[in-house]
């Protein structure tokens, strides 16, 4: 047996290869029409194909490739941060009781999600923690989510955590795309339900940009992308004295969810003074984040050994499908009022509990231009996946794995 030779990459390399493979996976992606349907992200495509590449080298060369990663957990921490700095809490208050509904019900959906994974991977005959794993944190956390519980699981002696997240989370983006449209469009038909702003819309809902954006001195910009490092880097050294507190209390927290909890300290409390920020480039960063995240976790994929627990993996999406359709259906379409405000809203429901927020958004753009607008169920969902969903999937998932049956 030949001994594999391991080509070991520095930081600097690995985000060149990591930025490569983006502009590649966006060109792939924009060129096949059926992952421009599925909405699958850049970072995937692109990092799969890198990961092909190095299984090819294994396989044929016996070559192996180990790419840098403390990069890729900086960008963790930003992605985090960029989240709880855009969760301002007020934001339920506005939203009033169809807000506080769906949030209710999204709770629900993390339940019963990690129940169904955690009974499957029990009744398999693994841990229970590979089905938090492959349950709400992969399928409405989505890839960014599952692989940074995954460093945090691995860490605690999950070894396998890895490959079941980036296998859960790749399933539940495509399937979530598949699904949330047609069953939309499923109940719309079947309870004959017209939008009340109209007909069918070549609208997208996109958000209109702030009034202040048509010219900034090149001195604004300059200042406002100062500031917006200022806050992160704030937000992540209060996370680290957050963590500290915790840990001196008993309490072990991921580095990422204390820096998350610490944004959303820091802009509740600019709110409550009544200092404004600055969203726009917060939430750039954060995307930019995690594409770069994405991109450099997803490259190191083994993929023979994800394709050895496929069997499980596509059983788990099958649960998770039959469960959150379920909860949409029979909960949240019938506390909404089963009007076509809540179909839609169910739809976008179904998008980001299955899949993601593009998704989410995707479903109901689409489910807009064939029946109607509603601007309603977009305010709705927008409100809810900016912010409640990942604190919620955090406290939810930390939840679960403090229980004794999780324990490692």
């Amino acid at each position: 047996m030949e001994l594999m030779q391991r080509i070991e990459l520095g930081e600097l390399a690995t985000v060149l290869i990591g930025l490569i493979a983006l502009f590649v996976g966006r060109f792939v992606r924009q060129s096949v029409p059926v992952l421009r349907r599925l909405d699958m992200p850049n970072a995937v495509v692109g990092a799969m194909i890198v990961a092909v590449l190095i299984l090819l080298l294994q396989l044929n060369l016996h070559i192996d490739v180990a790419f840098g990663q403390r990069t890729r957990d900086a960008l963790l921490l930003v992605f985090f941060t960029s989240i709880g700095l855009s969760a301002k809490l007020s934001a339920l208050k506005s939203g009033g009781k169809p807000l506080v509904i769906l949030c209710a019900v999204t709770v629900l959906a993390l339940i019963a999600q990690n129940i169904s994974g955690a009974l499957l991977a029990g009744a398999w005959g693994a841990h229970p923690a590979y089905g938090v794993l492959a349950g709400s944190l992969s399928f409405v956390g989505g890839p960014g989510t599952a692989m940074a519980w995954a460093r945090e699981l691995e860490a605690q002696g999950l070894v396998h955590a890895h490959v079941v997240a980036i296998g859960a989370a790749t399933l539940a983006t495509i399937t979530g795309a598949l699904v949330s449209g047609p069953i939309t469009g499923w109940i719309i038909q079947r309870h004959r339900l017209k939008s009340s702003s109209g007909g069918p819309s070549d609208l997208t809902f996109a958000p209109p940009p702030p009034a202040d954006a048509e010219r900034r001195e090149p001195g604004s910009r300059t200042d406002t992308l100062l500031s917006t490092i200022f806050l992160i880097l704030l937000a992540v050294s209060v996370g680290e004295k957050l963590n500290e507190f915790a840990a001196y209390a008993g309490l072990l927290l991921p580095g990422f969810l204390s820096a998350m909890l610490a944004g959303v300290l820091i802009t509740n409390v600019a709110d409550a003074v009544g200092y404004k920020l600055d969203f726009a480039p917060i939430e750039q960063g954060g995307a930019l984040a995690l594409q770069l995240f994405l991109v450099m976790a997803l490259m190191s994929t083994p993929l023979i050994s994800v394709a050895a627990i496929l069997v499980p993996l596509m059983l788990n999406v099958l649960v998770q499908v039959v469960v959150t359709e379920l909860i949409a259906y029979f909960v949240l379409f019938r506390l909404l009022g089963r009007d076509y405000d809540a179909a839609v809203a169910s739809g976008g429901f179904l998008g980001f509990g299955l899949a993601s927020m593009p998704v989410a958004m995707a479903t109901m753009d689409e489910v807009g231009r064939r029946y109607g607008p509603s601007p309603k169920a977009f305010l709705l969902i927008t409100m809810a996946g900016s912010f409640f969903v990942d604190l919620a999937n955090a406290f939810v998932a930390k939840g679960f794995l403090a229980l004794p049956w999780f324990a490692m």
